[in-house]
């Protein structure tokens, strides 16, 4: 699936099923939550802090790919909301990446 084509399917998914997109604002409240709950698997995982005993048979890397996946979903509805193409954005984004710091992190890792 390309990133066009997830904008598509998440646009299809809450017109049909969602009953229409939440507002910006609250969406950005979404993200927000749901990389905090991605952080706290990733602290988990390769932090210092150790698993609660109800999260002993928790799959971690299972729950950091679900917490990622909600993150690129409600992502995704923010293109969409704002009309931002995000292939053309990444796309822009890699580009511009690539001319500023084509020399950067390789000097850096040679210092």
């Amino acid at each position: 699936m390309t990133i066009h084509e997830a904008q598509q399917q998440v646009d299809i998914w809450i017109r049909q099923y969602g009953g229409g997109y939440f507002g910006e604002l609250t969406n950005l409240g979404i993200l927000t939550e749901e990389v905090g709950e991605m952080a706290r698997w990733m602290v988990r995982k390769y932090g210092d802090q150790n698993l609660k005993p109800s999260e002993q048979q928790t799959d971690i890397k299972a729950a950091i790919e679900d917490e990622m996946t909600d993150i690129l979903w409600v992502l995704l509805c923010l293109a969409n909301q704002m009309e931002i193409d995000l292939t053309t954005s990444l796309e822009k984004n890699i580009l511009k990446k690539t001319t500023r710091d084509h020399n950067r992190h390789i000097n850096e890792q040679a210092k």
